[in-house]
């Protein structure tokens, strides 16, 4: 979707304690074999702050550095990974109760790892929207998320083959005023035929988190490999290709070429399938991703590309003119990212905002 006069003027993130892999390895959590092959240094992990807590602390900073006041929004919209606390409760409703507190709507994106893409997506289209039909409100929507995995239920040394779990939270503040970045065009593209891949063998009812069962996804990948082996061919194709089709196809609607791109912001997964998905389709190396960042945080649900999009802006490793893509994946399966000018250099009161001690 090609996007017009819509604008990042905030960006925060709240990473917790960095917690060596070699560390894991040595208490018994992490194999060796595991470590080295996946080019993970360190993961960040959070023991006490929950997810929405996490998201309020790296919203007010994206706020502190948007210069926005809380009525210039008209909207909150909030995605996740995994659980955010109570059944039956509303994680947005209350990061809006601590960050803008105002009476504006506050909505859930349910989009996997996907959200930060997703939400961008709605809140272009809700201000462009309101642009043209003269909608009341605001000119900003504020984006938060937050994932932690300290949970009973998740090993975050173990769960996947293809990436290490970290904790974190992050924020943007998408405005139709001029701000650091001007958003140029965000999309995803989807295979529902591949959706029984991270099904595996679960049941729907009862929902696996509302029986006990752990979140497990190289036991799904170990019941499709039975599956084959029994004659059943599992629903797979080369993600690769659909990961290339929404690059190219964003790049195009942004009326700019993948050569044009200076840094690809990407997800937190292990070096082998971070190649072999995302980067080697795309023709992009390591060093024009964020694998630099990547490897000290793991594989943060939502997170990952919004830390280091910031990291990249306030490091001054993009600046003025630059162009960056935002580009990520969900369960389902489905690619999403977008595509981003850079148009102004963090201010010193930018750089010095810190997230909040408390939430």
């Amino acid at each position: 979707m090609k996007v017009e006069d819509i604008h990042l003027s905030g960006v925060g993130c709240y990473v917790p304690e960095l917690v060596p892999t070699d560390l894991a390895v040595k208490e018994g959590r992490l194999d060796a074999g595991v470590r080295e092959a996946s080019g993970i240094e360190s993961v960040a992990v959070e023991d006490t702050v929950p997810a929405p807590d996490m998201a309020i602390r790296a919203a007010r900073t994206a706020l502190a550095r948007s210069g926005q006041e809380p009525d210039d929004f008209a909207a909150l919209l909030h995605s996740s990974a995994y659980h955010q606390g109570p059944d039956g409760w509303s994680a947005p409703h209350y990061v809006l109760l601590n960050t803008l507190n105002r009476p504006v709507p506050a909505v859930e994106i349910r989009q996997g790892c996907l959200g930060m893409v997703a939400a961008l997506e709605s809140a272009a289209t809700r201000l462009s929207l309101d642009r043209y039909t003269g909608g009341g409100g605001g000119d900003s929507v504020l984006l938060t998320t937050g994932d932690n995995f300290s949970t009973p239920l998740v090993d975050r040394w173990t769960s996947s083959k293809l990436f290490l779990f970290g904790d974190a939270g992050s924020s943007l503040v998408v405005s139709r005023r001029p701000g650091f970045a001007r958003v140029l065009a965000v999309g995803s593209l989807s295979d529902p035929r591949m959706e029984a891949l991270h099904r595996g063998g679960e049941a729907l009812l009862p929902p696996s988190v509302t029986a006990g069962i752990p979140l497990d996804f190289d036991s799904r990948v170990q019941y499709w490999r039975k599956q084959w082996a029994s004659g059943v061919k599992p629903p797979i194709g080369h993600f690769g290709d659909q990961v290339a089709a929404i690059a190219e196809r964003t790049a195009a609607e942004a009326g700019v070429a993948l050569s044009d791109i200076r840094r690809f912001c990407h997800v937190g997964f292990n070096e082998d399938p971070l190649l072999t998905m995302f980067l080697e389709p795309l023709g992009v190396t390591l060093e024009q991703g964020t694998w630099d960042i990547c490897r000290r945080i793991g594989h943060t649900g939502v997170s990952d590309f919004v830390i280091a999009l910031e990291r990249l802006w306030l490091d001054g490793e993009v600046g003025p003119g630059d162009h960056v893509m935002l580009i990520g994946a969900a369960t389902g399966m489905e690619a999403g990212c977008a595509v981003l000018e850079i148009t102004a250099e963090p201010t010193a009161a930018q750089r010095a905002v810190t997230p909040d001690e408390e939430a």
